[in-house]
């Protein structure tokens, strides 16, 4: 076992029933449904019940209420070969690892992270599906969370992706600094250096997630010439309030992390009590614009059901009377979506 993974320090159920005078039994019935797991950097950073870590950590009946689709955006149908998802013509997602430090209450994958341990695929037949196909040029690691990895594991499917001549970039896409930022060593740091171009999204969702450890974790990263750029999820009774994503968005930029996207909650099932209306995101948009500098404003992003892509959304798109919106794919494909 790595030396890393001794120090992950994970808070079990029945500590956080004492600790805030929960029923043991109603989290163990959604932990059942949808694993939890929490690291202890983590859970210290919760001030109260009902708070924002709390929100985005913490089990919930409410996830068992929701007859939404598990995979609303068809990454099964997209799949070429196991643990590959290939939607645009050029780039890739690598699920990696089915583990995060942190189970994501509002996880788009909740039907799948968690259930694993490890690698969830032969990164052999995935390593040939990309040899093969000279029209990738950029891959992106997910999971779960690659840096869930050994350095060595790690390393080994930087190096075999690097061998493929006209694969250009690799993106990460790993929420450790925030929820688990010792994991994030100059060793590690070094390593990944010796792959660039490497870029590394992370998942800051709350100004309250921004700590010394986590600023320390990516100022790690960054000093490695890696590039920062955070994805941010709208979450409803979390940072659904201008004040607090231009707050968030601020500080993002001091720790050296470019905001990159903002996200509509996705239309995954367990996750319906998390979402807000995309008039509350474009509300919060037309605050940041002009407001804050050209660096701190994101992409509001909705990624369509059915496969079809991601899609920005700006102050000037308005959602209907019957609670609908127009949107153009990538493709030129005019899609209705519902909102809530």
């Amino acid at each position: 076992m790595s030396g890393w993974r001794d120090t992950l320090d994970l808070v079990s159920i029945d500590e956080l029933a004492a600790k805030f005078s929960l029923n043991p039994d109603e989290l163990h019935t959604i932990s059942g449904l949808y694993p939890y797991r929490i690291t202890r950097h983590y859970f210290n950073l919760i001030r109260e019940k009902g708070d924002p870590i709390w929100i985005q950590s913490i089990p919930d009946l409410r996830e068992s209420c929701d007859d939404q689709e598990s995979d609303p955006l068809s990454e099964n149908c997209l799949s070429p070969v196991p643990g590959l998802i290939h939607r645009y013509p050029d780039r890739v997602v690598w699920l990696v690892s089915a583990e995060c430090a942190v189970y994501c209450r509002f996880c788009m994958r909740k039907r799948r992270v968690g259930c694993g341990e490890g690698l969830l695929v032969n990164s052999s037949e995935v390593i040939r599906y990309i040899s093969e196909n000279s029209s990738i040029r950029d891959v992106i690691l997910s999971g779960g969370d690659p840096l869930m990895l050994d350095d060595e594991q790690l390393e080994g499917i930087l190096s075999a992706l690097k061998n493929i001549s006209h694969v250009e970039m690799i993106r990460i896409g790993t929420r450790i600094p925030v929820t688990f930022p010792r994991r994030v060593t100059k060793k590690l740091a070094a390593m990944l250096a010796k792959y660039h171009p490497i870029y590394i999204n992370t998942h800051f969702n709350h100004p309250t997630e921004i700590t010394p450890e986590s600023k320390n974790a990516c100022a790690i990263l960054a000093d490695a010439g890696i590039v920062l750029g955070n994805q941010t999820v709208l979450i409803k009774n979390v940072n659904d309030e201008p004040e607090t994503m231009n707050e968030l968005m601020c500080k993002l930029l001091s720790i050296r992390v470019r905001p990159y996207y903002l996200h509509q909650m996705d239309l995954v099932k367990g996750t319906a009590h998390f979402r807000t209306s995309v008039n509350t995101g474009l509300d919060i948009m037309a605050s940041l614009r002009g407001h804050l500098s050209g660096l701190a404003v994101p992409y509001y992003v909705i990624d369509l059901p059915g496969g079809k892509g991601k899609v920005p959304l700006l102050p000037g798109h308005e959602v209907r009377s019957d609670g609908t919106i127009q949107l153009t794919t990538y493709l030129g494909e005019k899609v209705i979506y519902h909102d809530i």
